[in-house]
């Protein structure tokens, strides 16, 4: 084993925690692909990641919170694929990263119908 020096650090690159993230979410049974992170004026006073394809990290002292924005399976029970979401994307943060996991919030921001609805005329 190598002897750690007290000087030593470890930086990773905000866009591994948004790849990290990316594919926890992805992984989710039920998630057809991640949706639009919403744009406009940083209301974050914290160090923010840059969100990217539908997710926003804000990390403040070594803390994570995640707001993640799905498109669903509309055949998906939806409470169960948020909850899911949460699971995966806090034991990924955790176990990669070793970072703590303040909350994960989930955004569904559509649902997807991959057969088109049935007319009901006579």
């Amino acid at each position: 084993m190598i002897p750690r020096h007290p000087n030593d650090t470890v930086t990773i690159a905000p866009g591994v925690l948004l790849t990290i993230v990316r594919r926890a979410v992805l992984d989710v049974a039920g998630v057809v692909r991640m949706g639009s992170t919403p744009g406009g004026v940083d209301r974050w006073l914290f160090r923010r990641v840059p969100a990217a394809n539908g997710v926003q990290i804000l990390v403040e002292d070594s803390s994570v919170t995640a707001h993640i924005y799905v498109v669903a399976d509309a055949s998906t029970n939806l409470r169960e694929m948020s909850v899911q979401i949460q699971k995966s994307v806090e034991r990924s943060i955790r176990e990669l990263l070793g970072m703590k996991v303040e909350s994960v919030n989930v955004h569904i921001e559509d649902v997807f119908f991959t057969q088109p609805a049935q007319s009901t005329q006579a």
